[in-house]
């Protein structure tokens, strides 16, 4: 367990697909398609390993049907071997096996399909998120819950190893030394922002901002549940942290070009 704060951030790519300007930009950006990369961060001390999300399923096809009728045959994951989660990880020498925790935000299929390779790890999951997109919505969601979460994840953190579940409350919570989690909203009911704190200053990633201009020019997510989450998490995610890490934004890359945030 790391007791002393010195954490090092990176991304990993586990894909990309192009989407309407819109989903980005609040009414805006009509006429655009946007790029976005679906960032897996790994969290880094010694003896300590963490990560935030664990990439989308080893099958794209039902994945992309649904995204090709949300929005056309342009709105689809592409993935190289690469980006495929054992290799990526393989690739900076992590081991799945001996990862300490899992964050996940949101709970969406890109995010949730790999649980179960990180068999030793505790899961952290907003408990609004885990009742809200899960247990028992508000609504009717407009994502089956199949590609929400796949079933032999629901497997997994329901029957296999249901005591490697972590529900995790709204407000700031430590879950250890150096590295905290609020709920923030915005995109989903299961949507957080993880702190990290490092030598170069606190991270905070997640997944209510899809780009760096969402937060830094106050520029609303477009595909959101609420304006109001908007607003306020936006607003808590400024004063919460020097490194912003946006979960979906190529520019990650362009501002951390090794992809090593910190």
């Amino acid at each position: 367990m790391a007791k002393n704060k010195t954490y090092h951030v990176r991304v990993l790519k586990m894909g990309q697909c192009d989407v309407p300007g819109p989903e980005i930009y609040w009414m805006s950006h009509w006429d655009t398609w946007e790029t976005l990369y679906f960032w897996m961060v790994v969290i880094q001390a010694r003896g300590f390993t963490a990560v935030i999300n664990t990439g989308p399923p080893a099958d794209l096809t039902e994945l992309n049907h649904f995204w090709l009728e949300f929005a056309g045959e342009r709105c689809q994951m592409i993935r190289q071997e690469s980006e495929r989660p054992a290799n990526a990880l393989q690739n900076i020498g992590v081991d799945p096996a001996e990862v300490d925790y899992v964050f996940l935000s949101p709970l969406q299929g890109y995010a949730t399909a790999n649980v179960p390779l990180f068999r030793n790890a505790t899961v952290c999951i907003s408990r609004r998120g885990w009742i809200e997109d899960f247990h028992a919505p508000l609504l009717e969601m407009h994502v089956s819950r199949r590609i929400r979460i796949p079933n032999d994840v629901v497997e997994y953190l329901c029957i296999t190893a249901p005591e490697k579940v972590r529900l995790l409350p709204d407000e700031e919570t430590e879950i250890v030394p150096g590295i905290r989690t609020f709920w923030a909203g915005v995109h989903h009911r299961s949507s957080m922002a993880v702190c990290v704190d490092t030598p170069r200053g606190r991270v905070v990633a997640s997944d209510c901002l899809f780009n760096y201009e969402n937060v830094e020019q106050n520029a609303p997510l477009g595909i959101a549940e609420s304006l109001e989450e908007c607003i306020h998490s936006y607003d808590r995610i400024r004063k919460a942290g020097s490194i912003l890490l946006p979960l979906y934004d190529p520019d990650v890359l362009k501002r951390h070009p090794s992809g090593k945030i910190a």
